[in-house]
């Protein structure tokens, strides 16, 4: 509309400047006047349609450019006829727009609105319009072709704008499904990261609770102990104030050993590591004696056999100790109707390592339950009586002092635990580095 109002702005100034007598002529005759009108409408009709638009009132606008044309067309055929008419495209064009832009309806109102300008020129040459005069009939000869012809090129139009409008309510259509799919997609999304900030939750108090569950694991063992020695205290009464004094260095070393969970809990939230010391092992073994006694019970038999040299190691002892409790723990509930526990400490030359074997007569395991043993949080026990984080914190803690930990088990056949650390100041043979690498990977399994 812009283009179309500027071509006729621009055409009537071009004839102006070239043929300034046609344009201008002396004496203006009435197709004068029409062609000079038809002009002025043209630019006016277009620009008025244009800011129409741009007021929001797009359909006004095009309805409003095309009735001025249409009324341009019929004056300039009405007073120059169709015979002294040039070849103009306009019609196509008025026939395209009003297809294209406003549909069916407005293309072949069009349509009957051309047909009818070309009527009217043809009339005109008929019946007013100075020129040869020929039969009434013969000035409307060509108003046949003009109607084939504008109604194939108004059909093609028609044709062609009912697939594109098809087309655009097709994509309309895909639009607002997937208008509907994103609001979807977008609710799905809030609800999924409110699950997952359920889950998140649920997570951590399943994480704290597993926690709690093997701190409390490891208090339960040395609970025992002093409940064992509380258990006695008439019979130790009896035997006197020695006996007395034993049982009070038993709760002592319990209680110590309550001391290193609390503060194995407390460096847990500081992500600090246990202090290592150099010990003898056998002598630590020894001290630890009584406490096995009382963690196993009367019906269970302890054997300790440890040689007569010293075995440095190297770690923390609070360590080294709820090692063997923890494993001590389980044999005894291997053997809910007693039977006998074997600790056996020695040097392996072979490895230059300690080596510890810790072996029960209890009920055994099966290849799946030793496969899966040292696994975080995998118990076999009932509920409320296993937690699943003793022997694979016996794992970890045996991967942090570069040890290996290895088991041997068959169904009522007892299990044993061998365990490998290296003496002090002995280098690290290749066997040890290469389980290492296992003890590694279930210490971050214990930690996860």
């Amino acid at each position: 509309m812009i283009a179309t109002g500027l071509q006729a702005l621009l055409v009537r100034v071009y004839y102006i400047v070239v043929e300034p007598a046609l344009a201008l002529p002396a004496v203006w005759s009435i197709a004068d006047i029409t062609d000079l009108g038809a002009d002025l409408g043209i630019v006016i009709g277009a620009w008025v349609g244009v800011m129409m638009i741009r007021r929001g009132r797009f359909n006004r606008g095009i309805q409003f450019f095309l009735c001025v044309y249409l009324l341009t067309l019929a004056a300039n055929f009405a007073t120059t006829g169709y015979r002294h008419a040039p070849p103009d495209p306009t019609p196509t064009l008025l026939l395209a727009i009003g297809g294209v832009v406003l549909g069916r309806r407005t293309l072949w109102t069009v349509y009957f609105a051309i047909i009818g300008c070309f009527a009217l020129g043809q009339l005109g040459d008929a019946w007013w319009l100075p020129g040869p005069r020929h039969p009434f009939w013969w000035s409307f000869h060509a108003l046949p072709m003009l109607i084939v012809a504008y109604l194939m090129v108004g059909f093609a139009i028609d044709c062609t704008t009912r697939a594109l409008r098809q087309m655009l309510s097709d994509a309309v259509q895909r639009g607002e499904a997937l208008a509907r799919t994103n609001e979807l997609l977008k609710t799905e999304m809030e609800e999924r990261e409110r699950t997952q900030n359920q889950l998140i939750h649920s997570q951590k108090l399943d994480a704290i609770g597993r926690a709690a569950s093997g701190v409390a694991h490891d208090f339960d063992n040395v609970l025992n102990v002093v409940l064992g020695y509380a258990a006695q205290r008439e019979q130790l009464a009896d035997l006197g104030t020695p006996a007395l004094l034993n049982a009070m260095q038993g709760i002592e070393l319990a209680a110590l050993r309550a001391l290193t969970i609390s503060r194995k809990l407390l460096n847990f939230s500081r992500q600090e590591v246990g202090v290592s010391q150099v010990f003898d092992a056998a002598t630590a073994v020894a001290e630890l004696e009584p406490m096995l006694h009382q963690l196993l019970g009367t019906y269970i038999q302890l054997e300790c056999r440890m040689p007569a040299i010293e075995l440095p190691l190297q770690l923390d002892r609070g360590q080294f100790e709820l090692m063997i409790l923890n494993i001590a723990a389980n044999a005894r509930d291997a053997m809910p109707e007693g039977g006998q526990f074997t600790l056996h400490l020695e040097a392996d030359s072979g490895s230059r390592s300690v080596k510890l074997t810790l072996a029960d007569s209890g009920t055994g395991m099966s290849d799946d339950v030793r496969a899966k043993v040292f696994e975080p949080f995998y118990t076999t026990k009932p509920f409320g009586r296993g937690t699943g984080l003793g022997l694979s914190v016996v794992a970890s803690m045996v991967g942090a002092a570069h040890g290996s930990i290895d088991v041997v088990s068959a169904p009522m056949h007892g299990t044993t635990f061998i365990i490998r650390l290296p003496i002090y100041g002995a280098p690290m043979t290749s066997s040890l580095l290469d389980v290492q690498t296992e003890c590694d990977a279930q210490d971050s399994l214990a930690k996860r």
